[in-house]
């Protein structure tokens, strides 16, 4: 993963200096946040600083108090100076993790729409060494809707997740949660600057996953839905809906042996 010009906010962090580590594995919960004022503290509260060794956040040019709520909590930062989209921040999450010598990295939004509960879970089922990466899913546990997943949210996840499955040869039961865990291995082994810094981030990153054969685990994962949680408009999830599929097809073309995408090409630059 390449260099890019950070800005570093220096924070006194209120952590204790006593690292619980894993089975001597290093936890870093990463923290893309955007406009996450009004959530952050509820979120990072939640977390369970007992297990994790390190927070980080990384802001994506927040035009709000984003940053001064990190400051104020203790919480490691690193600011962009503009705004680099969602998948632009998780690069630089992920990369920042990679430096501070994290194992495993949890990958948990600042808009406390996923439950920091699940980080223990998610961190021990990668410590046990029987996955490489774990999602929280919304969709097992059948609750999602009783949960305030609105409908047409519920329809689509359901048949962009049919699809995927079908062409990539998986039987994920969702594929567009924004909680998830992975070790190290996984994060160098994967291309990820190469994928879009836009929504469809995510779906390009856990294309590489399956086509690099790493194991997944799911656990299920309660979500919130009000006003602060992040969502996108009507025209980007449809934009984000087309380039999932066309991301699932790119696999299962290059598995094929048709088409060769820079996507899938995990040799090095």
């Amino acid at each position: 993963m390449g260099s890019q010009e950070l800005k570093f906010v220096p924070i006194q962090s209120n952590r204790s200096t006593l690292s619980p580590m894993i089975h001597g594995q290093k936890v870093v919960v990463v923290l893309p946040a955007y406009n996450a004022e009004r959530t952050l503290e509820r979120t990072y509260r939640e977390i369970p600083l007992d297990l994790v060794d390190d927070v980080l956040l990384t802001d994506d040019a927040s035009a709000d108090r984003t940053v001064d709520v990190a400051r104020r909590l203790g919480i490691e930062t690193i600011v962009h100076e503009r705004n680099r989209g969602y998948g632009g921040n998780q690069k630089t999450c992920y990369r920042a993790a990679l430096e501070r010598g994290a194992d495993i990295v949890v990958m948990l939004h600042a808009d406390y729409q996923y439950t920091p509960a699940l980080i223990p879970a998610m961190v021990h089922l990668l410590a046990s060494g029987e996955f490489d990466v774990v999602l929280g899913s919304r969709i097992l546990g059948g609750q999602a809707i009783r949960g305030g997943m609105p409908v047409y949210k519920y329809v689509s996840n359901r048949v962009l997740t049919l699809l995927q499955n079908l062409l990539m040869g998986a039987k994920l039961s969702e594929y567009h949660t924004g909680y998830r865990a992975f070790t190290r291995r996984v994060l160098e082994t994967l291309p990820l600057d190469r994928n879009s810094d836009d929504f469809v981030f995510d779906a390009e990153m856990l294309s590489q996953i399956l086509y690099a054969g790493f194991r997944i685990g799911e656990v299920t994962c309660p979500a919130k839905y009000f006003p602060e949680a992040s969502s996108i408009n009507f025209s980007r999830s449809v934009r984000y809906g087309v380039g999932c599929l066309t991301t699932a097809l790119k696999f299962r073309l290059s598995r094929m042996g048709i088409g060769r995408f820079a996507t899938f090409d995990f040799r090095q630059p």
